[in-house]
């Protein structure tokens, strides 16, 4: 399954996550740190998606009430 999502709150602008079996397969992000997009991307792959939801939601970025990886983590919960 592939899961295109808009971010909100973030520099990112779009997220593109492929999941199969409960497991993440490949991570895009488009915009953003790209550096740190490119790091988050290799560690979760491989990961159940449960997994990567638990250790991402609720991540802020300075003042902002969210983060690239708390967007991740809402848009994973759609391959739920």
């Amino acid at each position: 399954m592939r899961i295109s999502y808009q971010p909100k709150g973030v520099c990112s602008r779009q997220m593109n996550i492929d999941v199969e079996d409960g497991v993440i397969q490949n991570l895009e992000v488009i915009g953003g740190c790209n550096g740190n997009l490119k790091g988050i991307s290799a560690l979760v792959k491989g990961m159940k998606v449960e997994d990567a939801i638990s250790r991402m939601e609720g991540i802020r970025c300075g003042f902002k009430s969210t983060s690239c990886p708390d967007q991740i983590a809402q848009a994973l919960k759609q391959a739920l």
